[in-house]
């Protein structure tokens, strides 16, 4: 076997497992963005914790296909770029921002999220819903809320006590 057989498959096996690491893939298709532009949308996916690469299409669909992943076959061809996203919808929003910022240099393919595909419209629905950690966030303060009123109310019957009975030393004065 050649040395750049062996390579192809160090970075299939690189692939498979950032896919199997990753809780979102995002495929990407790009064209025409500048050097600038390019820097500035990897800087955003660094921020959200997201790894971005541009990858051979072929080495993309054999790490699928060796994971058992047949379905984005038709979605691998032309310039393809792949988001590995730590969560459900970090690389989706930051994608879809560059969709509206890079106009037509920047497209959504498909994503690999769950164990399953996701089209271009599920990807969009990923990117408006909150991370897991705000949800988490969210609930969070639902389950405080009460305990916190009730321990409001706890606290304001002793000073309602005292404001009352300050009240009444000050009549009998």
């Amino acid at each position: 076997m050649s040395a750049n057989q062996e390579a192809k498959k160090v970075v299939v096996e690189e692939i498979k497992q950032k896919i199997q690491d990753s809780k979102s893939v995002v495929l990407v298709k790009f064209s025409g963005l500048t050097v600038a532009e390019d820097t500035e949308l990897r800087r955003e996916f660094r921020k959200n914790n997201v790894e971005y690469k541009v990858l051979k299409n072929t080495l993309i669909k054999i790490a699928f296909n060796d994971l058992g992943i047949k379905d984005f076959d038709d979605d691998l061809n032309g310039p393809t770029s792949v988001a590995f996203g730590a969560d459900e919808t970090g690389a989706s929003k930051v994608i879809i921002e560059a969709c509206k910022k890079y106009d037509k240099k920047v497209e959504v393919k498909s994503a690999y999220v769950d164990g399953g595909k996701v089209d271009k419209a599920g990807v969009k629905e990923l990117a408006s819903m909150p991370s897991k950690e705000e949800l988490v966030a969210k609930m969070l303060g639902s389950l405080q809320a009460p305990i916190a009123n009730f321990v409001g109310v706890l606290s304001a019957m002793p000073r309602s006590l005292v404001i009352a009975l300050n009240a009444v030393a000050e009549k009998k004065a």
